[in-house]
């Protein structure tokens, strides 16, 4: 995909979502059920969609709940559900549907106590929390549809265990709510929302501060303080913007909010790569204003809308790419915090082999499991893993006593530990990066889409090992072709072809009607490209085999 011209600059008005008719789309179109596109429909990440494409209205969000109230039942879970909501604009309306149902089904529920923001790890930990002490086992949803642009919306519902709910529970979920929806809402059940929010069954609670304290389990704060490191930190609009001040305040660091701006049109984000606005933490297009700051603090961070994923920023290297950032945290984390040697570093297939080369380095196993942090949780929740992280800049660890932190993506823990590596070793997360390619390799990393229409997807996801024929990539015998992924037998969706210097990965998205490969050489970026250049052509021959 080329760069758009105005990528990294100031949105201009007509990028600028109409927040007016985007909510009242939300509550006046009635999306149809038989329609694909208008269904519930739970991808890595809950559902998502845009009110003005019929996608997330008031009908998908109430059957949702209606579906999760029952889902709930079935499985005899009759603790707390804790409710959070991002910045995004149909959040709001979202969250008082939510709120409607859920109380109306007579489910106790736990929100932010002045009905403000929650993000995603805050939820995560709450639920983790809870359970620890109590047999009636506890939930929730999170309103988010992550760093989307402004006119999505999104729900995603957590389990007892805290993180991402696993395929067979979403399923059920989408199933069901796609049947409540299909009878026009004659099996919700719903509460004025005034009178909702007067029940016995709502409480309001403090997720701020509890949060903050909870926090110093897994960072070491005496350490930053002592240092007195400088950071800067960008929430980009995000739900954990008010949480920074109670943290630095707490515990006595340095930290300076450099956007206090909350605006659901996210009007003061610069346009990421395609010109549209996205609150990508990773892109370098859209955290240019931080980008232009990184020689005012020692090390700069910012964080997604439901702040589960990290961007991190440093006076040496700029905006890191974030599977270099996953290598140093992996690295120093294993080095310098006191957990067991048989506890497992978790990766996603299409992160990088850095991290494998750095696990047989140091030592440590290495598991690597197909995309979406679910696959990471029961791991990080028994302590199997001390660390499960993804490509796309989202990761999470255990706490520093080696118990469970969070079963969600933090995007809080990611970047303080910048500043926590930065205030123990002396060198800023990039030049710790350098040092490990020095030692194991320099990796050039790529990603692209290509259009693909939902059979070629369908053919894509249901490729197998048997199918690749070639010998070769980018003039490197071709070692394995995997389906399913090593660390867990785990079916990826689509194939991983793998080089001793190189590898790609190709599968569909789950949500566009595009197909996307990665890839990585330990070459050059020549050798990158040759690499992404043939595994177009494997798939593409796949496509023509397969009569398409």
């Amino acid at each position: 995909m080329s760069v758009h011209p105005h990528a990294g600059k100031a949105a201009r008005p007509e990028n600028r979502i109409n927040i007016g008719r985007l909510v009242s789309d939300y509550f006046l179109q009635t999306p149809d059920v038989n329609v694909v596109e208008q269904k519930v429909s739970f991808g890595t990440s809950g559902h998502r969609g845009s009110a003005s494409k019929l996608s997330f209205n008031q009908a998908h969000i109430v059957a949702i709940a209606q579906a999760v109230v029952e889902y709930r039942q079935q499985q005899g879970i009759t603790g707390p559900l804790f409710l959070g909501k991002d910045t995004h604009a149909l959040s709001e309306p979202a969250f008082a549907d939510v709120v409607s149902v859920l109380i109306a089904n007579g489910v106790n529920l736990v929100v932010q106590d002045d009905l403000g923001f929650t993000p995603t790890p805050v939820i995560s930990r709450l639920i983790i929390d809870h359970n620890k002490s109590s047999d009636d086992a506890a939930d929730g949803l999170i309103i988010t549809p992550s760093h989307n642009p402004p006119a999505d919306g999104g729900i995603k519902y957590n389990p007892p265990h805290g993180g991402p709910a696993e395929g067979e529970i979403t399923k059920q979920i989408e199933g069901r709510a796609n049947e409540i929806m299909a009878t026009q809402l004659r099996d919700v059940k719903r509460l004025d929302y005034s009178q909702a929010l007067e029940s016995s069954l709502l409480t309001k609670r403090d997720f701020i501060h509890f949060y903050s304290n909870e926090l110093n389990q897994a960072i070491d704060f005496d350490a930053i303080a002592k240092a007195g490191i400088n950071i800067g930190v960008d929430p980009l609009g995000g739900s954990g913007i008010h949480y920074w001040p109670v943290i630095a305040k707490q515990y006595g660091i340095n930290l300076t909010v450099v956007n206090p701006v909350v605006d659901a049109s996210f009007a003061f984000m610069p346009l990421d790569k395609d010109g549209k606005i996205r609150m990508d933490c990773s892109s370098p297009y859209a955290m240019a204003g931080l980008i232009a700051m990184k020689d005012d603090f020692d090390v700069a961070v910012g964080n997604d809308p439901d702040f589960d994923r990290h961007g991190i920023v440093t006076k040496s290297g700029g905006l890191m790419n974030p599977n270099h950032y996953l290598a140093v945290a992996i690295h120093y984390l294993m080095t310098h915090r006191d957990w067991s040697a048989t506890a497992k570093i978790g990766k996603t297939l299409v992160s990088s082999s850095l991290i494998d080369r750095l696990a047989k380095h140091i030592e440590r196993p290495l598991s690597e499991v197909p995309v979406g942090f679910k696959w990471f949780v029961d791991g990080l929740h028994s302590g199997e893993y001390a660390f499960g992280g993804e490509e796309s800049a989202g990761a999470s660890f255990l706490a520093r006593d080696g118990s469970c932190w969070t079963t969600d993506k933090d995007g809080f823990v990611m970047t303080l530990l910048a500043a926590e590596i930065l205030a123990v070793t002396g060198k800023d997360p990039y030049q710790y990066y350098l040092e490990l390619a020095e030692q194991l390799g320099q990796p050039c990393y790529g990603r692209v889409e290509a259009v693909a229409n939902l059979t070629q997807k369908k053919v894509l996801t249901e490729l197998s090992a048997d199918a690749i024929t070639a010998d070769t990539l980018a003039g490197e015998k071709i070692e394995q072709v995997l389906s399913h992924a090593p660390g867990n037998n785990a079916a990826i969706g689509g194939i991983k072809v793998v080089t001793e210097n190189g590898w790609f990965a190709a599968r569909p998205s789950g949500t566009e009607e595009i197909y996307k490969i990665y890839a990585e050489s330990f070459i050059d970026n020549n050798h990158l490209e040759r690499i992404i250049s043939e595994a177009q052509q494997i798939v593409s021959t796949a496509f023509t085999d397969a009569g398409l």
